[in-house]
């Protein structure tokens, strides 16, 4: 992209690197005139400022000068790394002479800005270079073979490389070596380059193309490589780039030809070696791959020739173009918007008319409009590739997994035939910041599939350093022992033997003190209070003889007499009792015989909690008793003390509440920590467990908090590489995005399929038809087909037609099978039948009428279709007659389905199966079929269907195994009442039918030990409702046993869990 320009015919010169600002020196060019055929000649200096989005170049300082240059080159002689001194100008005169500048002097506008000069040259100064190494060496070369050294320091007396070549001939070019500072190169326009060793004063090796059409133009060194350089020709004949390897000189190393006509200048970049500008006589400005010839790069130039190019030394992206059109040009390889340039050309033809009518009138003219394209904007495309000088030496990215991935600036060159390949190596490494965070993990998970609980618990209380560590492992201990009730008293402190000890003492001090019962008694029936109560004791009136006990404040008597009165004067008695009392544990004891225990939770000083937790511990029934505790523990974290908030995790235990102990945790504890999380995942893990083992609860349901801590603690176990763990801990029954994202990674990372994508959710796969009426089928010609999509386990193919699977393939009929002619189902799409007999050649046999086609709701989705009977075309010789099979016969393995006819032209009524009333499965048809004379009328699957029920006996599954079944069919019942899309449920039904594979193996007893031990703990883990252990030993049972033995059940069952999982039944 054009970023600047110069109205000049100048030959060009860029100052040094180490100079800031960037200029750029523009020297009158020798044998060219402008426009105005003007013969003076001038030395600018411009300075490139590319925040200013305009094109010009704001001109810094301006020298008139009697020469004009052939070339111009900027030094960096007496300049240090900070710029101070902007170096030297060297010019190369017409006349033979070699003027050197001070480009400081004329940017500060002095007259006196010559250093020196010397005409020593013959002829016109067309090349000139400085040395990379000693800036105060400057090479030249004119006429007659010309060369000499020019040391900036004794600017008088040049050297000379060694002798001249002879014959004598022009130089054209001149180049020092980029990485051997005594080696200089020189080429003619006969098309040979001379390589010179200065400290040996003559030429090493010379170099030329055998088709002497090589009219050198351009000559350039690798910046990298000492042996390799470029040559330009500027012949049409052969406009070409070679490129030579002093190593092999015999012939170049490689050609590029870009362009189509002749090369007028080269420039090598040395801020990247694959990086070659050439501008031609094609008008084209391309930058080029010289190691694989590839155009990299097209600059967006007019039709002019440019003759001569520039890299900028200072910013690499940066090069200029002088053109003969007399304009210097500054471009960008890395692309952009010429909308600028367009803009400056509308500007610059509104400016030259001015603001007057041309026409005399006077008047001001509106600005000029040009047609404004609609929404176009020119962009140009950067480089193909990224330059080096914006490539990463270094790098370094964290991946999903804990993977750190890493480059370095170490090429790999690997020799392949004539090229080499420069491989950068990739390093992936695992990185692992938390190893105790790790270590206690894995321990964890050992715990957990150890099932040592209780050790894994003492453990955590050995090694607690606070108090309430010790008692919440404490109470998460006691979850795995018996009697846990009594077990939470015991570290309430609430012993039972201690209490009953104190009894025991105090009833035997009780029981010294009462006097001996014997002798007589006096019943008084006096007036007093104890006469009235013998009064109505003795009339056995129980009720007022407790009124009189209360009223006289005899508790202990009206009680005891409430007991002999029976229960409803106890109760009356009691709430009296209660009523009257007023000492400290009165309400205790109120809500202990009321069984009022919410009364204790909900009005107990907070400070007693230990106490009232002991109550409902001791009296609260099982299905109260987690309500309970939520609600003190709720009371004790609603409180501001934040040790009762702490003490309220106690509570969440006993009741078993993973939720809440989530949430009061989370809030006592800081959760940033990596080990933080660990101790409550450690106590979620070990109470989900005990929850499992106490409450038969489904531990599956976790809730949006858990979950959330459960996805930190997944994301930091992948983190550090443990993407197995990670998946396991993950819940995989909710459907938070969050999650569901992570799970995806984990399994991908895993490099297993995804649950709820492709063949991981079912076992089947749908075979695709092509939609409308298929063609005839060998062996079937003018047969009507039905269009039907039915399910095969993987890596089956569908049975051909009229093949009928045998054996072991055919699942006991449930229910008998309806065979009434014309019968649909309801739920099947009616199949378009004809009206009338069709005569063409390929066209079905006429059926009388369609089925009946009742109204369907929206959201229906159709089961899977039963395949239509196949009929024979009306014109089978066999078609003649209809006969009914008089007996059922065995089915064969080589039974076909029957063929239906048609029978004196009476079209035939076809019979559809719903999949809910038969025991078939899918893939099977239930035609209506009368066999003709002569056709086979034995092995049908009309037989099949025909039998009876009560006539199919099988033997009984055995008691062992009859647990397999009663749980399969159990869990099945419970996806179906919860699943919501009929989809869901026909894979379910379905799953059902062929279950029954599993049992007549079951039967039959021909299962291997290993796969019925797994079918148990498949059993046992759907009990406790922990499906993804059961998909676990689905997947070790599938890996281990043979293909042939579990192929007809078990991807039903894989589909069962996965169901049961997804549903959370």
């Amino acid at each position: 992209m054009k970023l600047k320009e110069i109205d000049r015919t100048a030959m060009q010169a860029w100052s040094p690197a180490q100079n800031h600002p960037i200029y750029l020196a523009a020297g009158t060019s020798a044998q060219q005139l402008d426009a105005t055929f003007s013969t003076s000649a001038s030395l600018e200096i411009f300075e490139l400022d590319l925040s200013d989005p305009s094109l010009d170049m704001k001109s810094c300082a301006t020298f008139s000068s009697s020469h004009r240059y052939h070339k111009l080159i900027w030094g960096p002689h007496k300049m240090d790394s900070k710029g101070n001194v902007s170096g030297v100008l060297i010019a190369g005169g017409e006349n033979g002479n070699i003027i050197l500048y001070d480009p400081s002097k004329i940017i500060a506008g002095d007259k006196e800005v010559v250093i020196a000069q010397n005409d020593k040259h013959t002829g016109p100064v067309r090349a000139l270079d400085v040395n990379v190494f000693q800036t105060n060496l400057v090479a030249s070369g004119a006429n007659e073979s010309e060369i000499y050294i020019w040391d900036l320091n004794n600017f008088a007396t040049p050297m000379t490389p060694g002798a001249k070549t002879q014959p004598p001939e022009d130089i054209s070019c001149i180049a020092w070596n980029r990485q051997v500072q005594h080696i200089l190169a020189s080429a003619s326009p006969s098309g040979r380059a001379t390589v010179w060793d200065l400290r040996k004063n003559e030429p090493i090796i010379k170099v030329s193309d055998h088709s002497n059409r090589m009219h050198c133009s351009g000559l350039a060194w690798h910046p990298d490589v000492a042996t390799q350089m470029v040559l330009a020709s500027e012949d049409d004949r052969l406009p070409v780039v070679q490129m030579w390897d002093l190593r092999f000189a015999s012939s170049p190393l490689r050609v590029l030809e870009n362009h189509a006509r002749g090369i007028l200048a080269i420039a090598w970049s040395m801020a990247d070696p694959e990086l070659l500008l050439s501008c031609g006589k094609d008008a084209k400005i391309l930058c080029s791959n010289p190691h694989t010839g590839e155009v990299l790069y097209e600059l967006p130039t007019n039709t002019q020739w440019c003759f001569d190019i520039q890299w900028c030394p200072r910013n690499p992206a940066v090069l200029s173009a002088a053109s003969f059109d007399g304009r210097i040009s500054v471009y960008s390889i890395m692309g952009g918007s010429v909308d600028g340039l367009r803009q400056k050309q509308v500007d610059k033809l509104s400016s030259s008319f001015g603001n007057l009518d041309p026409f005399g009138t006077g008047q001001p003219l509106p600005p000029l409009q040009i047609p404004q394209q609609t929404a176009q904007h020119s962009i140009v495309l950067p480089l193909k590739k990224p330059p080096k000088w914006i490539r990463r030496p270094v790098g370094a990215s964290f991946s999903f997994g804990g993977k750190l991935v890493t480059f370095e600036n170490v090429a790999v060159q690997l020799q392949q035939g004539a090229e080499q390949q420069r491989r950068q190596p990739v390093f992936i490494s695992q990185v692992v910041t938390e190893k105790d965070f790790l270590s206690r993990s894995e321990q964890l998970q050992h715990v957990v599939q150890s099932q040592g609980f209780i050790g894994y618990c003492q453990k955590k209380i050995d090694a607690s350093q606070t108090e309430f560590e010790r008692n919440v492992w404490s109470f998460l201990k006691v979850n795995f022992e018996e009697d846990s009730r009594g077990k939470y008293l015991e570290l309430l402190g609430y012993r039972k033997e201690d209490l009953g000890k104190k009894r025991i003492k105090e009833e035997k001090q009780e029981s010294d003190s009462l006097p001996s019962a014997g002798g007589t008694f006096n019943i008084s029936v006096s007036g007093d209070i104890d006469g009235l109560i013998t009064r109505a004791l003795l009339t056995g009136n129980f009720e007022s003889a407790v009124d009189l006990c209360l009223h006289d404040n005899r508790m202990a008597d009206a009680i005891i007499l409430a007991i002999a009165g029976g229960q409803e004067l106890l109760a009356q008695t009691q709430r009296k009792y209660f009523a009257k009392s007023q000492s400290k544990i009165t309400r205790l004891i109120t809500a202990v015989v009321m069984k009022n225990w919410k009364e204790i939770v909900e009005s107990c000083d907070l400070k007693n909690w230990r106490e009232a937790l002991a109550a409902v511990l001791t009296y609260a029934k099982p299905d109260e008793f987690s309500a309970l505790c939520d609600l003190l523990g709720a009371r004790l974290e609603s409180e501001g003390d934040s040790l009762l908030r702490t003490q309220a995790c106690l509570c969440y235990i006993c009741a078993g509440n993973v939720e809440r102990l989530v949430a009061c945790w989370t809030k006592a504890q800081d959760g940033s920590n990596p080990l933080s999380l660990q101790d409550l995942i450690e106590k979620v893990v070990i109470l989900r467990k005990a929850v499992q083992l106490t409450q038969a609860l489904d531990t599956n349901a976790v809730g949006a908090l858990l979950a959330e801590k459960l996805s930190q603690y997944a994301s930091l176990l992948a983190a550090q590489g443990s993407i197995a763990a990670a998946l396991a801990f993950l819940p995989d029954n909710t459907n938070q995005p969050d999650i569901v994202q992570l799970r995806d990674r984990l399994c991908r990372a895993q490099g297993k399929p995804v649950p709820g994508q492709g063949s991981s959710e079912s076992p089947y796969e749908r075979q695709p038809l092509s939609k409308g009426r298929p063609g005839p089928v060998a062996g079937h010609p003018q047969m009507p087909r039905v269009q039907t999509q039915q399910y095969y386990p993987h890596g089956e193919n569908p049975p051909p037609p009229g093949f009928i699977m045998h054996g072991n393939a055919i699942p006991s009929t449930t229910a008998p099978l309806p065979t009434s002619p014309g019968h649909v189902h309801s739920q099947l799409p009616p199949y378009p039948q004809p009206q009338r007999p069709q005569n063409g050649w390929n066209d079905p046999p006429a059926l009388n009428r369609d089925p009946k086609k009742k109204k369907m709701p929206k959201n229906f989705m159709p089961p899977v279709p039963i395949t239509s009977p196949i009929m024979n075309p009306s014109g089978d010789p066999q078609s003649q007659g209809l006969q009914q099979p008089s007996a059922p016969g065995p089915l064969s393995s080589h039974a076909s389905f029957p063929q239906p006819h048609l029978a004196g032209g009476q079209p035939f009524h076809g019979v559809q199966q719903p999949l809910a009333q038969a025991g078939m499965p899918p893939s099977f048809s239930k035609p209506n079929t009368e066999g003709a004379p002569g056709a086979p009328i034995g092995n049908t699957i009309q037989h099949v269907q025909a039998l009876p029920t009560e006539k199919i006996t099988k033997k009984p599954i055995p008691d062992e195994h009859l647990i397999l079944k009663t749980t399969f069919e159990d869990l099945i019942q419970r996806c179906l009442s919860s699943a919501a899309d009929p989809q869901t449920k026909r894979k379910l039904d379905d799953a059902s039918k062929r279950l029954e594979f599993l049992y007549d193996r079951l039967r039959e007893q021909t299962l291997s030990p290993a796969i019925i031990n797994g079918l148990h703990s498949i059993a046992r883990s759907i009990e406790t409702r922990n499906y993804s252990e059961g998909l676990s030993v689905h997947t070790h049972i599938v890996s281990t046993s043979n293909f042939s033995e579990t192929s007809a059940f078990m991807p039903v069952l894989k589909v069962v869990l996965s169901q049961a999982s997804k549903l959370g039944v």
